[in-house]
């Protein structure tokens, strides 16, 4: 625990290690903090009335012991419930909205289908995020005022130093800044927009057991990776880091038959997403005479949902197209292993709710290549790991700012 002595800092150092000593217990006492931070109890005493002005801890009644006859100690919590911060998802399929107290603890959550409309991912989908964000607030009682930073993860190119998303082909509407322009208006606060699968990856990482080493791989109708680097999210030179949808793993096969949705797809994720997948599942239905999974096939919005429960429940057909789609998968699995040598490759997506049947195949796979195969886990998160990447960021923010411990003078 850093403190300082003999500095004009000393008085700011020693508060910033008295408030993070707090915000790791439920509550404690100022001698307990004085003999953990290694501060004298007049310091202590001194960090805690700044603290205390500033609304970040409250003071509790003294709690006797049963012991002895002196006063007994002052107890001191963080007050957890001093802001909030807001995280958030915007995807073809969910916006997904958080709301977060200073410990990380959600307080209230919303999630809905986006809006259907030609003008989807534009004021219609900013709207629609907005009305979410309300919905938390209304649901945990906060007032607006009380939401300190929020941010949003979508699916494409974004600039994070800007908020701008610069290239969303699933959400062709969303490019430009007017997710973070609705969402500041609707909160009056600063709100940072990032790349969904990096986020998600924050979100795992937090939840995840601290791996230092990691990728995350996002398997759905686009493939995309976030990769952790000595415990840290590694972006690249230009934020393009864990693109693996683009990579070109099978020039020797014929391309795979594109519809006009999914021009856009990469060589890789029109090879192996779950547009591939439904293929799969369709051809190999047709092959053993699965009517019944065929004609469910038949719905776009619900494919990948009914593959899914059909390798869950054991159809000869969709195990088939697992089989297939795995071994396809395996290869980019294999190109992260051969660059990266990551401690552990995590999937999460859409395919991911496959289970552990995706995970045996895929470890089958991947025992056949030449490098010994990295481990593999599902997503602890699912479909909640980019709000809870979102809320981690925030609250990282809030960290750097509003709960740097007040200017202090004498």
């Amino acid at each position: 625990m850093p403190v300082a002595a003999g500095t004009r800092y000393m008085r700011e150092v020693n508060t910033a290690a008295v408030l993070t000593l707090l915000r790791t217990v439920e509550h404690t006492s100022a001698p307990e903090l004085a003999r953990q931070a290694g501060l004298s109890r007049q310091a202590v005493s001194r960090s805690l009335s700044d603290l205390g002005e500033a609304g970040l801890v409250e003071f509790l009644a003294p709690v006797r012991s049963g012991v002895g006859s002196g006063r007994p100690a002052q107890r001191v919590r963080f007050r957890a419930e001093a802001g909030h911060v807001l995280g958030a998802s915007v995807s073809p399929e969910r916006i997904r909205v958080g709301l977060a107290d200073l410990s990380g603890r959600v307080v209230a959550a919303h999630d809905t289908p986006p809006p259907v409309s030609e003008e989807i991912g534009s004021e219609v989908t900013a709207r629609a995020l907005t009305d979410a964000a309300h919905r938390v607030l209304a649901q945990a009682r906060i007032e607006v005022g009380g939401v300190w930073h929020a941010s949003i993860g979508v699916p494409g190119i974004v600039d994070p130093a800007t908020g701008r998303v610069r290239f969303a082909p699933s959400m062709p509407g969303v490019t430009g800044d007017v997710l973070i322009r609705a969402l500041g208006e609707a909160t009056g606060r600063e709100v940072y927009l990032d790349n969904d699968v990096k986020l998600a990856t924050v979100g795992e990482l937090w939840h995840g057991g601290g791996h230092r080493s990691m990728v995350l791989i996002h398997w759905g109708e686009r493939v995309g990776a976030g990769v952790v680097v000595a415990g840290a999210l590694h972006r690249g030179a230009a934020n393009d880091a864990g693109d693996l949808g683009y990579l070109d793993l099978f020039t020797d096969a014929p391309a795979p038959d594109r519809g006009e949705d999914d021009a856009f797809l990469g060589a890789f994720e029109a090879w192996t997403g779950t547009g591939a997948f439904a293929a799969l599942g369709r051809e190999a239905a047709r092959e053993r005479g699965d009517h019944t999974l065929l004609t469910r096939l038949a719905r776009p919005e619900t494919r990948t949902a009914t593959l899914v429960a059909a390798v869950t429940d054991g159809a000869p057909a969709a195990l088939a197209a697992l089989e297939e789609i795995t071994r396809r998968f395996a290869q980019g699995v294999g190109a992260v292993r051969a660059l990266l040598d990551p401690g552990v490759v995590v999937v999460g997506g859409p395919m991911a709710r496959c289970g552990p049947t995706l995970l045996t195949a895929l470890r089958a796979h991947l025992r056949r290549q030449r490098l010994d195969p990295p481990p593999l886990e599902l997503s602890r998160l699912g479909e909640d790991a980019v709000v809870q990447g979102a809320l981690r960021h925030s609250l990282d923010q809030v960290e750097h700012t509003r709960l740097r411990p007040p200017s202090t003078t004498g």
